[in-house]
């Protein structure tokens, strides 16, 4: 039978460890609630796609990875703010939530897609050359795929996209590649096809990294 000092010495632990249970919870839901934070800090809440500054991070991880065989490519949603208007900015964030969707399908988990601001979204990705233009045909049908809102009526979407690769603006240089892919895509917009920058698409004017007269300049790379 114990002595009752080592049974004292028992019962003491018994209430630290009691004590402490408490605590370790307490801590562990303050570590959760940090990681959620940092995490909706890493994330646009409309979509679920990286903010400008984790997006840029991760493409330029990309891009010194993979070199030449990596393409950055600019989405800007066509006519979407008829939808805004006819339909209900309601509708307008259904579809927005869509692209931001069929983006994650089309490019995969290793890339980084942003959303830039408004209806404008950016992927980075390894992709080689030789699959280059057939994945962004790919990516164009899938965008022009009608959107099903919750109450069941159907939306009609488009979508201009324009990419640019380090082999066709000789630059690595992550900035240089989306003012090039924004001028492309500028070059075809409503065109239902995908636009691929060359080397003169680096030259064209610009304002905080996107084509000069376009709405927007003044908030480039702001996730909204």
């Amino acid at each position: 039978m114990p002595s009752p000092a080592a049974l004292r010495q028992r019962s003491r632990t018994l209430v630290i460890a009691a004590a402490a249970v408490p605590l370790a919870l307490a801590v562990l839901a303050d570590d959760v609630r940090v990681r959620r934070r940092l995490e909706a800090s890493r994330h646009d809440p409309l979509t679920g796609l990286l903010r400008r500054d984790t997006y840029t991070a991760r493409a330029r991880r990309i891009l010194a990875r993979h070199g030449d065989d990596t393409a950055v490519v600019l989405v800007d949603q066509d006519h979407f703010k008829a939808v805004n208007d006819t339909m209900g900015h309601s509708a307008g964030d259904v579809v927005l939530a869509a692209t931001a969707t069929r983006l994650t399908a089309w490019a995969g988990p290793r890339a980084s897609i942003g959303r830039l601001g408004g209806d404008e979204f950016a992927v980075v990705l390894h992709l080689p050359a030789a699959s280059l233009e057939q994945r962004l045909a790919q990516l164009v049908r899938m965008l022009h795929t009608p959107v099903v809102l919750d109450d069941g009526r159907t939306v009609d979407v488009a979508a201009s996209v324009g990419a640019a690769t380090p082999a066709t603006v000789c630059s690595c240089d992550l900035t240089v590649l989306q003012r090039a892919a924004d001028a492309a895509l500028y070059d075809g917009k409503h065109t239902g096809r995908p636009s691929i920058a060359a080397a003169a698409h680096t030259t064209v004017p610009s304002i905080n990294g996107r084509r000069a007269g376009r709405p927007g300049t003044a908030m480039w790379g702001r996730a909204a």
